[in-house]
């Protein structure tokens, strides 16, 4: 088993053309859904203590509107899409063309929270194929379960797998942005956490020794 402070800079530098390969899908498909050009940022690929994971979304107490699914496979782990409550509302404005939403139409809306739980299974499916073409892995989304708490507390779900064996967690986030004009609520975070296991199973996929 490899931990994440094992990773070599080489390692890292994969994992980030990973993340570059599946942000361009997703942010293909997110266009799709807006009729709006995003752009994806370039990745970054991060070694992290756990308290540290939710400065990446704006701290422990932030709250957001998260995406999650259980990625299942070859190297299975969790992917979280994430925004902000303004941006959540943002999105869904630009998403449905409905103005009249708000905060409480996330919580209490069956619409608006399926809207999001199919953006989150669109982008993961686009990310995920872009993966597994990359790699020759098979890799799968489950269903998509939508939380709307506090960051510390939905990211710390995702960081179990990781804290039975090491103090960090390596995150490949990718922010998507709109490409022109004013900022809207289009600037959310995608985050990959694989499991401790898949580490090894994605490099020896690519022939990268570990010890690299």
């Amino acid at each position: 088993m490899i931990t994440p402070e094992r990773l070599s800079d080489l390692h890292k530098d994969i994992l980030k053309e990973i993340g570059n390969i599946g942000a361009g899908h997703a942010a293909t498909a997110l266009s799709g859904l807006v009729n709006k050009a995003i752009d994806m940022h370039v990745p970054s690929v991060k070694l992290a203590r756990f308290h540290e994971v939710t400065d990446l979304v704006g701290g422990e107490e932030t709250v957001v509107a998260a995406t999650f699914l259980r990625v299942t496979g070859d190297a299975p782990g969790n992917m979280f899409f994430i925004l902000t409550i303004d941006e959540a509302v943002s999105y869904l404005k630009d998403l449905t063309g409905d103005n009249r939403i708000d905060e409480e139409s996330i919580l209490a809306c069956d619409m608006t929270r399926s809207a999001l739980q199919e953006t989150g299974n669109i982008l993961a499916g686009s990310y995920l194929s872009s993966f597994s073409d990359f790699t020759g892995l098979h890799l799968s989304p489950s269903v998509p379960h939508l939380t709307v708490d506090m960051a510390g507390a939905i990211l710390s779900a995702g960081l179990v797998e990781m804290s039975q064996v090491s103090d960090y967690a390596i995150i490949i986030d990718t922010q998507l942005k709109e490409s022109e004009g004013e900022r809207t609520g289009i600037d959310g975070h995608f985050l990959l956490l694989p499991d401790p296991d898949s580490f090894e199973k994605i490099f020896y996929s690519l022939g990268v020794p570990l010890d690299e």
